[in-house]
Formats: structure tokens, C-alpha cells, sequence
């Protein structure tokens, strides 16, 4: 009785010293693969980089390109629609725009002219991360409104 405890004793040791070891190894190449902060990969997308993409001229420029761009869609002026559509879409790293999609919308009509118009959008000025041109995904608001 006592040789098979010592066994299953001796047994439980090695398994665990052979467990320990397998951690370690893993760890050891976790460590590796770990890429460094200050790294950036150039097919991400980021949402927090160091200089954020900006519209030629800046934000007041970008606006004043979708107001002389916009053209209300009838059926939406007709029926008085108006709202603010939030548009999504990654500037890339040449400055051109990318993935444009509605996050919230109006109505059908007024939201594909918010993304027509985005696609119109001459080249943008790149992101930065770490002092390289990466690419970010930003949205803006669009407001649709009707005048009095």
C-alpha cells in the first residue's frame, strides 16, 4: 500500500514539475509575440492616434464642402424630413475615404445623399501615430434641415 502511494505521489510530482514547464514555455513565447506600444501596423485602423485626419482647410472647410455639395432629396423635403444622419468612415493612409456607413439615420433617401456626398470628399489629410501615416476611422454628423 505504501509502494502505490509513493508511486501516485512521484506520479502527481512529475506531472506538476512537466505542467510548470509547458507554463513557462508558453509564457516565454507569449513574451515574444508581445509587439511593443510604440509599434504600429500598417493595415490597422485606429480610432486614438497622436494627429487625427482633417479635412483640407479644416472642419469649418469640410462643412462648407457638404453645404455647397447636399442637394435635399425631394421626397424628403416633401415630407419635411429632416434630422442629423452620423456617418462612419476610415480616412486612409493616401487621404481617401473608406467603409462610409450610416450609424444613425434619418430616412433612406437622406441618408444615402450624406453618403454620396462623402464620397465626393476631395483626399483628406492622414492620421498619425508614432510619427507614421496610419489609417483612422472617425464619424461626423451631417444635419439635414429644412429653412423656414
Amino acid at each position: 500500500m505504501k509502494r502505490t502511494t509513493l508511486t501516485l505521489a512521484l506520479l502527481v510530482m512529475i506531472f506538476a514539475i512537466a505542467k510548470a514547464q509547458t507554463t513557462d514555455s508558453a509564457k516565454t513565447k507569449e513574451t515574444n509575440n508581445i509587439v511593443s506600444a510604440n509599434t504600429v501596423n500598417q493595415d490597422s485602423i485606429y480610432a486614438d492616434v497622436d494627429q487625427y485626419a482633417q479635412f483640407p482647410g479644416g472642419l469649418d472647410n469640410f462643412y462648407r464642402f457638404l453645404g455647397r455639395n447636399i442637394r435635399y432629396p425631394t421626397d424628403a423635403r416633401d415630407a419635411k424630413q429632416q434630422g442629423r444622419v452620423k456617418i462612419q468612415f476610415v480616412i486612409e493612409k493616401n487621404g481617401s475615404l473608406s467603409n462610409i456607413i450610416v450609424i444613425r439615420g434619418v430616412s433612406p433617401s437622406i441618408d444615402a445623399e450624406a453618403i454620396r456626398v462623402l464620397k465626393m470628399s476631395p483626399k483628406w489629410i492622414p492620421a498619425k501615430k508614432n510619427g507614421e501615416v496610419v489609417r483612422e476611422k472617425t464619424w461626423y454628423p451631417i444635419n439635414f434641415t429644412l429653412g423656414g
